[in-house]
C-alpha cells in the first residue's frame, strides 16, 4: 500500500508538481536521498547510518518522469543498488519532484551532491552519474551548475550514463506542445478549454521538448547512452525507438557523436522496461570494470573540493 501512496505522488509530480511547489502544497516533493522508502538527512551521522560501511566511490541514480527510486529493482529481485555495491559503490538513490523544470532540479541535484561531499562519512574518491530518462537530463543540467559554481565534487565524477535519455527532445511532448496551439487557434471555446487543459501538464514535462537545454556533455567525465527499441528490426528502431524517445535523441547521433563503444541499443524493450533491463545493467557493469583514464581531469578544478575537510 505505502509504494502504491509513493507512486501516485510521484505520478502527480510528475503532471503538476511545479504548480505544487507554487502552491506551497505539503504534497510537493522534496530533492533527497531515499533509503528503504525514507528521507534520509544529509549529515554525516545520518548517512553513516544509512550507508553503513560506506565507500569512497559513490554511485548517485536518478529516475524519469513519474518515478520514485523503486524505477531501479529489477522484477525478479535484486536491483541496480545491489550490483553497485558488489563492485565497491555505495549506491545513493534520488527522489525528487519531476515536474519542476529541469534546470531547476539541477540546481539542487548540484546542492546536495556538494552537501553529501562534505558530510559523506569518508573522503570521496568517485562519483558516478547514472540517469534513467529526464534523470540523465537532470544529470546534465547539474553539471553545468556545478561548473558555473566550481564545485569540487564535479572533479569526482568519472563516468555518467544516460538510460533512455531524450538528449534532443521526445516526439510526444513536441506533439502535446502542437495541439495545444492549434485548439488555442480554433475559434471555440470547447476546443480552447481541451487546449488550456492539456497545457495545465508540468513544466518538467514541457521540458522535454527540447532535451538537454544546451548542456554539453563535459570533457574529463566518461559518457554513456543506452537507447531502447521495440523491435530488433532497423526501421522499427529508426522510427519508433522505445515507443517514447527515438534512438537518435537517446545517443545524440547527429549532434555530440560519441564512440560506437560508448553506445548500446537494446532491443524490444519499451522505454519503462529499459529502467530495470537486466541487459542495461550488464552494459553499466562492463563499462564501470572498465580501466579508468590515466589523463587529469583538466575541465575540473579539484582544489575547490576543501569541503570535507571542513565539515563538522
Amino acid at each position: 500500500m505505502e509504494r502504491r501512496i509513493e507512486t501516485a505522488l510521484a505520478v502527480l509530480n510528475g503532471a503538476v508538481g511545479d504548480y505544487l511547489v507554487r502552491r506551497g502544497n505539503g504534497l510537493a516533493t522534496a530533492m533527497a536521498l531515499h533509503e528503504g522508502g525514507a528521507p534520509v538527512p544529509v549529515e554525516r551521522a545520518a548517512l553513516a547510518a544509512a550507508y553503513p560501511g560506506a565507500s569512497g566511490r559513490i554511485a548517485v541514480l536518478l529516475h524519469g518522469l513519474m518515478c520514485t527510486e523503486s524505477i531501479w529493482d529489477f522484477a525478479d529481485g535484486g536491483s541496480y543498488a545491489d550490483g553497485l555495491r558488489e563492485r565497491g559503490y555505495t549506491p545513493l538513490r534520488v527522489r525528487y519532484n519531476s515536474g519542476r523544470d529541469v534546470v531547476a532540479n539541477g540546481a539542487l541535484l548540484c546542492d546536495l551532491l556538494a552537501q553529501v561531499a562534505a558530510a559523506w562519512p569518508v573522503p570521496v574518491e568517485e562519483i558516478v552519474l547514472v540517469g534513467y530518462s529526464m534523470g540523465g537530463l537532470v544529470a546534465r543540467s547539474a553539471c553545468g551548475v556545478a561548473v558555473e559554481r566550481g564545485e569540487g565534487w564535479l572533479g569526482r565524477v568519472r563516468s555518467a550514463f544516460y538510460i533512455g535519455t531524450p538528449h534532443l527532445g521526445a516526439p510526444l511532448e513536441r506533439f502535446g506542445h502542437l495541439v495545444t496551439r492549434v485548439l488555442g487557434r480554433v475559434p471555440d471555446p470547447y476546443a480552447r478549454l481541451v487546449g488550456e487543459i492539456i497545457d495545465l501538464r508540468s513544466q518538467g514535462v514541457k521540458d522535454l521538448r527540447h532535451g538537454h537545454h544546451a548542456v554539453p556533455l563535459l570533457p574529463g567525465i566518461r559518457h554513456h547512452l543506452i537507447a531502447g527499441s521495440l523491435s530488433s528490426d532497423r526501421l522499427v528502431t529508426l522510427l519508433f525507438g522505445d515507443a517514447l524517445v527515438p534512438v537518435a535523441s537517446a545517443t545524440l547521433r547527429g549532434s555530440e557523436a560519441l564512440p560506437a563503444s560508448q553506445l548500446r541499443i537494446i532491443p524490444e524493450v519499451s522505454h519503462l522496461g529499459l529502467a530495470h533491463d537486466h541487459r542495461v545493467w550488464e552494459a553499466l557493469r562492463g563499462w564501470l570494470e572498465e580501466p579508468p583514464d590515466e589523463a587529469p581531469k583538466e575541465a575540473h578544478d579539484e582544489s575547490h573540493d576543501e569541503s570535507h575537510d571542513e565539515a563538522p
